[in-house]
């Protein structure tokens, strides 16, 4: 009960906090700054507090109790409830989730890595990156496993009976990291994102102000895009797995095909850390609200969701229909894998053998774009790759509805993508941009859109 009444001590005043920068900034004009998210107050703070929303409703939508479907239709609001044997908040859930971030934190410093330049900035610097989340992940999960599944110490399934007290724990962490970003990015010298500094601190607060803050060379940003919140990922996915074990004393085909095709996808985001210093995250937009909570809280507790599901509602799926799901999830991987790394070698090196014969269209600034190739076939083709994937995770699930939320909440991210994206390369090319997209019709799913 304590706990409870912290947490909306909690929500309350961070909603408060929300609403009170509302009122202080909508008197102010908007110039020529371009918003984004249905800026620059009903967007942010919409996501601002909807999301989070969303998290919690995964719960309650669907876990040991009930879970919603055609057949178990939502009556009222009576299904919104906190499941048994689960509180929404707790001070060991907090301090797992200070000790997850803090074990990483040391993980990082301590163990070797490669010392790579990322891109030039905007004011001709360029910053040092030290990339070692692949090792991270190998002595985590295998430590993991072995605790766990072989010597029988560890209580891996402690992370399912309390998934809603470390979402809360996370959120928490989330907020917190936030506030500092957004304070510290008024110390002198910054170097700020151009989608950060509208001067609406709502917004601004939301998109971050600040393109690349550091804590001495510890890169705040590209850590927490990749080491605490996809790590925790498949960890929650192992404690779920754990946890059907310990019930059933055997781990489902549906659970292992589940935690195998998300840690396929870890491993390949950080194996191939070097590729996220190109990305739009790392050069363009500022370390604020949207990339905190994305990075610590979302992707980790709704990119799960399956496995969760999957503890107490395993369908009996037959081996043809598995198949499928793993051949959809191939194909998938290929597509994704072939094009960022088609793409990946070519901004680094053009004249690659590997890229070299590509086809190209010269722009006026002076860089190329790519027409043939895997970037020949559509705009964004990566992207089409990475929704197979994500669709042949929910498959497992069966039938299930819910499960399926990441399929839906992912294609309307990517179109959403796409869409900056587009209008983004609209400004940097002007009519060499147009002259592309003749070139290349296809925004994401080729044939079709």
């Amino acid at each position: 009960h304590v706990a409870n009444i912290l947490l909306l001590q909690f929500l309350c005043s961070h909603h408060l906090a929300v609403v009170g920068i509302v009122l202080r900034t909508m008197s102010r004009p908007s110039g020529e700054f371009v918003y984004e998210f249905q800026g620059p107050y009903l967007g942010p703070a919409g996501v601002i507090i909807g999301l989070p929303l969303v998290c919690y409703m995964l719960v309650a939508a669907c876990n040991a109790d009930h879970c919603l479907s055609h057949l178990n239709p939502p009556t009222g609001l009576d299904w919104i409830k906190i499941p048994s044997g689960q509180v929404i908040a707790s001070s060991e859930g907090f301090l797992a989730v200070i000790g997850w971030v803090t074990w990483l934190v040391v993980l990082h410093v301590l163990l070797p890595g490669r010392h790579v330049q990322g891109n030039k900035l905007k004011d001709g610097s360029q910053l040092t990156y030290k990339l070692n989340g692949g090792l991270c992940l190998l002595v985590t999960y295998l430590a993991a496993v072995y605790l766990g599944f072989v010597a029988n110490v560890l209580n891996l399934g402690w992370m399912y009976d309390n998934y809603l007290a470390l979402l809360t724990g996370s959120l928490v962490i989330s907020v917190t990291l936030s506030i500092y970003l957004y304070a510290t990015s008024f110390k002198r010298g910054a170097l700020l994102a151009d989608g950060g500094t509208s001067g609406v601190a709502l917004y601004d607060f939301f998109m971050g102000r600040e393109l690349n803050p550091r804590v001495g060379s510890f890169d705040l940003k590209e850590f927490c895009e990749l080491y605490p919140g996809l790590i925790a990922w498949v960890m929650l996915n192992l404690g779920c797995a754990h946890k059907q074990f310990t019930r059933t004393g055997a781990v489902s085909w549906p659970m292992i095909l589940v935690n195998l095709f998300h840690l396929l996808y870890v491993c390949d985001g950080l194996w191939f850390e070097r590729s996220i210093l190109t990305t739009m995250d790392i050069t363009t937009d500022g370390f604020g609200y949207m990339l905190a909570f994305g990075d610590l809280t979302w992707v980790p507790f709704t990119y799960s969701l399956q496995a969760r599901i999957l503890v107490d509602h395993t369908p009996n799926l037959p081996v043809w229909f598995l198949a499928s799901v793993v051949a959809l999830n191939a194909v998938g991987y290929v597509i994704f894998r072939g094009s960022n790394s088609q793409k990946d070698q070519f901004r680094r090196d053009p004249n690659h053998p590997s890229v070299k014969h590509l086809k190209t269209l010269k722009t006026e600034s002076g860089r190329q774009l790519m027409i043939s190739g895997w970037w020949g076939i559509s705009r964004h083709i990566n992207y089409f790759g990475d929704w197979l994937m994500g669709l042949a995770w929910c498959l497992p699930c069966g039938a299930q509805p819910v499960a399926f939320f990441y399929a839906i909440y992912f294609a309307v991210l990517l179109i959403h993508r796409d869409g900056r994206d587009g209008h983004s390369c609209s400004v940097k090319y002007g009519k060499d941009w147009d002259k592309f997209k003749k070139i290349v019709k296809y925004h994401i799913v080729p044939y079709v859109y």
